[in-house]
């Protein structure tokens, strides 16, 4: 990802292109076509993305000229070039490491964004347009682990917005109003 893709003033960015799988070139184009997509982020991820802006910014300086290859990218080495996958590989597991949590895959956290996105009730057309599914199909399917579970809090939401406030006594529904 550049820095031209994203759109600090509006919160949000665009995936337009690809990195080579040798690191050594940014093809203009994505995977597939809903791998082109622009996605919402939350203030708090602008705002750390502005900070980091401004670390590149200063690393840009103090390499100069002469040793930093300005490719606008927004995660890259310190003289400017894309950052190896293995380094990024090593940093992301130390700091699962340093955090002391469970060790995960690096793409995992794709998987972590969509879950939590799909558990809070996040309408599974956004989800897949976030995640650049051609079609919500892909979305379900890969996630379909999550449904059981959705569907008992769907229902207790339903009923709340159906008859009201319930309580459960002994199996007998309440209603509150």
């Amino acid at each position: 990802m550049q820095w031209k893709d994203i759109d600090f003033e509006n919160g949000f960015l665009r995936v337009t292109q690809i990195l080579s799988h040798d690191g050594k070139e940014i093809l203009p184009y994505t995977k597939t076509k809903s791998g082109t997509r622009t996605i919402d982020l939350p203030d708090e991820t602008i705002a750390e993305l502005k900070k980091h802006k401004v670390r590149i910014a200063k690393e840009k300086l103090a390499a100069g000229p002469d040793l930093y290859t300005d490719l606008d990218l927004v995660v890259c080495s310190e003289n400017g070039t894309p950052t190896n996958a293995g380094n990024i590989r090593r940093a992301f597991n130390s700091a699962i490491e340093k955090a002391n949590v469970p060790k995960i895959r690096f793409h995992d956290l794709r998987h972590t964004h969509a879950t939590l996105l799909l558990k809070q009730g996040a309408n599974p057309k956004i989800v897949a347009e976030r995640l650049g599914h051609a079609d919500t199909r892909i979305t379900l399917d890969t996630y379909s682990h999550l449904l059981p579970s959705m569907q008992k809090e769907t229902a207790k939401q339903f009923g709340k917005m159906l008859f009201g406030h319930t309580n459960s006594n002994n199996g007998k529904i309440e209603n509150a109003k």
